[in-house]
């Protein structure tokens, strides 16, 4: 690591609470372990999960930094002891458990996509955690399939927009939610076939509607609280519904005897706290599934805007604000 300079700018939380808590600071460039490789940051995409842990309610998984940042994309400065997939200069993007807001971030050489062609090296720090969490939940842990319905919540959030470009290219008929006529027309544009802007809507006369009476087959929910009960309604006989959030509250009262009668499947699920191996296979498999259609054009990623390191708390506000469409990126 002679190239690498022994300290770097990173953005701390320095209490809990507020955006304002976020921190630009001067800390040590971290260190290579075996099987890792250093990442010398072009941008990094900023999450919900990051929110929540600024407020303290979603720490680090043991042994990751406790930096901020899930996702990174930028370019190889440094290779560690038994690395074999990757060398110096190669421009890629990462899924990790923390440290991403910061010049310089170390990931498991498994966690680890080249830049797609076609696809920008800033604008690669958008694709790792929504492609990766879409394609976890949705078509492995969802088991969805061409021809079935996907109702999405969030649709014009970073997870829901790659979630629709991925469903819609794969012969799935998608519905979304969002909270303002703009973000159902973005939400229709990027491939759904009817967006609900569950300010005006019910939800769930729309997937009876939509569907014929039948539901949605899967259904992929960030938001918790009353929709739990409502997605067991919206749901089809042997539907999925895969909670990944719980942004409206987790405590919440169902009546469960629907979820028996018409033979559905409730599941959670987090990604952050996965270990190396797991996390490798589902790089490797969204190598293989998605990264041809991500170059082929037929997945985009959506950037709704970039603030420099510095402003961490504006794009935490931003993100708080619930207006941004796609994701909100950090550059160094």
């Amino acid at each position: 690591m002679t190239n690498v300079p022994a300290t770097m700018n990173a953005v701390e939380i320095s209490e809990f609470g507020g955006p304002d808590v976020l921190k630009l600071t001067e800390c040590m460039t971290p260190q290579l372990a075996h099987g890792e490789v250093l990442i010398k940051v072009a941008a990094a995409g900023v999450n919900r999960g990051d929110c929540v842990q600024r407020m303290g309610f979603y720490p680090a998984p043991p042994g990751a930094s406790d930096l901020p940042g899930l996702e990174v994309s930028g370019t190889l400065a440094a290779i560690g002891p038994g690395v074999s997939l990757w060398k110096e200069g190669d421009e890629v993007c990462a899924l990790m458990a923390g440290g991403g807001y910061a010049e310089y971030a170390v990931v498991h050489e498994g966690s680890v996509l080249p830049r797609p062609e076609g696809v920008s090296l800033v604008e690669a720090a958008a694709l790792p955690e929504t492609v990766m969490t879409v394609w976890t939940n949705v078509f492995e842990d969802g088991q969805l399939r061409p021809g079935e319905t996907l109702l999405i919540h969030g649709g014009s959030s970073g997870i829901g927009t790659t979630a629709i470009q991925l469903a819609s290219t794969l012969g799935v008929k998608v519905i979304a939610t969002a909270g303002s006529a703009d973000k159902c027309k973005a939400c229709e544009d990027l491939g759904a076939v009817r967006a609900i802007n569950y300010r005006e809507e019910d939800f769930v006369e729309v997937v009876k509607e939509v569907t014929d009476g039948k539901g949605a087959d899967v259904i992929l929910d960030m938001v918790g609280g009353d929709y739990v009960a409502r997605n067991i309604e919206a749901a089809a006989r042997q539907g999925r519904i895969v909670n990944i959030a719980y942004m409206s509250g987790s405590r919440v009262e169902v009546d469960l005897l629907p979820l028996m009668l018409k033979r559905l499947t409730l599941r959670g699920s987090t990604l952050r706290a996965r270990d190396v191996a797991e996390k490798a296979r589902l790089t490797s498999e969204v190598r293989m599934h998605v990264w041809p259609l991500i170059e082929a054009g037929r997945i985009k990623a959506v950037v709704d805007d970039t603030y420099p390191l510095a402003d961490a708390s504006k794009a935490h506000e931003r993100m708080e604000s619930s207006g941004h469409v796609g994701k909100i990126l950090l550059t160094p």
